[in-house]
């Protein structure tokens, strides 16, 4: 299990090194290009083979013992160890990054993203993994920080060199919004260890550890510091501005792994950081918190009715990126209840943002890929995309994606969102009921606002007229559920439906999101005793 958790965070590290070197004869074949690729896809799959290995291994009826450790002295002067373990919190999202990075690079071997070579396109993606798999599994806090930063790079750089309109400024204003919070957060970082001459994690986790050691003051300091930087990352709002930019120029697989996997580093760092080493300052800034967690949810949802309406000419690509500021909103309502129910909600509804919000970034981008646009006013026009007549399968698991995203009861968006509800309806000990009472009103008003404006996108997007006319119009001329004086559709081009490495790619999200949905317990009886552990101070 040692060896298995140290693969999984070193062998993608390894992958990016050997993708820069020249391939073995052998293994060239025809084309470079793609046998870089295939080796992208074949390091990848070995990381989610070692994964899913170490989640087999997993002793799950201790879920809440940090198991598969490795702790060794690597900087003695400072007490810096490498250490590394994996408990029922960390565990689905390291298995989560594994898949969705196995299946970003599947898409890119056959979709390679315009832009330049290959070599480096992948050497980006595998170091992006293993900074992602390294965050979930180090239980040291300068590992952690080191972890952390190690993503912005590769993820600057899959924006500015391989995303669309607009890439350079979103992966400038990316990197400088992450950095900005990276720096304050290592001051807080730095000022836990030094007032309790620790970084071990794990130690400061517990009642009798370092932890005592930091005084009401210190702790409010530090989750200030440590707050802003995960905030930024979450993102809460209003630190948010960064994502829609940077959602909005990504390639389609720098946008999956953004939402599935990066967003989920500064939800994981409030609930393995600031719940359990400072509770005193997380107590303090909770209800602040829990009302900018509520603001997001009702600020995403508007924002994408704003986009969704007729005439806005709003980004379908951008509409989902701010949902995701809705979703994770819900997220960190949890966590500021600071109640077993909101955190184990928060952690579900983690992994089911992955994988909704990743199945819908994949299907946005073939959606440009086959129209060349993601307008919604081109795609909702009488020759628009009218996806239930040309592309059935297309449209009908666009709509699957709609609505597991707005939440329905059986489907993996339900059980977190309804969960981080619960939670602020009787928050902990210490924080105002009235208050999180308002805060659960705001975010149920949100999930309305969701289910109207994602139901706005299936109309406009899927539905529409059936084309049978000739000759074929421009793109997005005339929207027929708007009212075409005609009452005729124009014939449209046909579109191709969901190709054989699409199905590959967006069936196993699928899947699994109807898994999460109809059997929960899978994942919370992973979580709620680690949880249960960690907001009791070890115990």
């Amino acid at each position: 299990m040692q060896l298995l958790l140290a693969a999984v965070v070193v062998l993608p590290l390894v992958g990016a090194l050997a993708a820069l070197l020249p391939a073995p004869p052998g293994l060239r074949g025809k084309n470079p290009d793609q046998a870089v690729l295939r080796h992208g896809v074949t390091v990848t799959g070995a990381v989610l083979a070692a994964a899913v290995a170490l989640a087999a291994g997993f002793d799950h009826d201790h879920p809440a013992r940090m198991q598969a450790t490795t702790d060794i002295s690597w900087i003695p002067a400072l007490d810096i160890r490498i250490h590394l373990g994996i408990d029922g919190i960390s565990l689905p999202l390291v298995v989560l990054t594994a898949l969705l990075t196995f299946l970003c690079a599947l898409y890119s071997y056959f979709h390679m993203p315009t832009g330049p070579s290959p070599k480096a396109f992948v050497a980006l993606l595998l170091t992006l993994e293993a900074g992602t798999l390294a965050t979930f599994a180090v239980l040291d806090l300068m590992l952690f920080f080191l972890a952390f930063e190690m993503v912005l790079i590769p993820m600057y750089f899959l924006i500015a060199r391989w995303g669309g309109a607009g890439k350079q400024a979103a992966a400038w204003k990316f990197i400088l919004y992450t950095l900005l919070g990276s720096v304050v957060m290592l001051l807080g970082l730095l000022l836990i260890g030094v007032k309790s001459g620790t970084f071990d994690m794990v130690a400061l986790a517990t009642d009798n550890g370092p932890k005592t050691q930091l005084s009401h003051t210190v702790q409010l300091l530090a989750v200030l510091a440590v707050g802003i930087g995960l905030a930024v990352k979450s993102p809460l709002w209003p630190l948010h501005s960064w994502l829609p930019d940077a959602h909005t120029a990504a390639p389609t697989v720098g946008s999956v792994l953004l939402a599935g996997v990066l967003l989920k580093m500064g939800t994981y760092g409030f609930v393995r950081i600031a719940l359990p080493i400072t509770p005193e300052g997380m107590q303090t800034f909770a209800p602040y918190l829990a009302a900018l967690a509520a603001v997001g949810i009702i600020y995403g949802s508007l924002a994408c009715l704003a986009l969704v309406r007729k005439g806005a000419k709003g980004d379908l690509k951008r509409l989902i990126a701010y949902s995701s500021v809705g979703h994770m909103g819900f997220v960190l309502l949890g966590i500021a209840s600071m109640t077993p129910t909101g955190v184990n909600g928060a952690l579900f509804a983690n992994i089911a943002h992955g994988l909704i919000t990743g199945l819908l970034f994949f299907l946005v981008g073939a959606l440009k890929d086959r129209y060349g646009t993601t307008d919604l006013d081109a795609l909702a026009g009488s020759t628009g995309a009218a996806l239930y007549g040309r592309a059935p399968r297309f449209g009908g698991l666009l709509a699957f994606g709609a609505v597991a995203s707005l939440g329905i009861p059986g489907l993996a968006g339900f059980w977190g969102e309804m969960l981080a509800m619960f939670g602020a309806f009787r928050p902990a000990a210490g924080l105002s009921r009235p208050a999180f009472l308002t805060f659960m009103v705001m975010a149920g008003l949100g999930t309305l606002l969701t289910a109207a404006y994602l139901l706005l996108v299936v109309r406009r997007v899927c539905m529409g007229g059936t084309p049978h006319l000739a000759p074929t119009a421009p793109l997005g001329t005339a929207d027929p559920a708007d009212g075409d004086p005609s009452g005729e559709t124009a014939a449209a081009p046909a579109v191709p439906d969901i190709a054989r490495y699409e199905y590959a790619a967006w069936t196993p999200l699928a899947v699994l999101t109807v898994l999460a949905g109809l059997w929960p317990a899978a994942l919370l009886g992973l979580t709620d005793p680690a949880v249960q552990q960690l907001l009791g101070g070890g115990k």
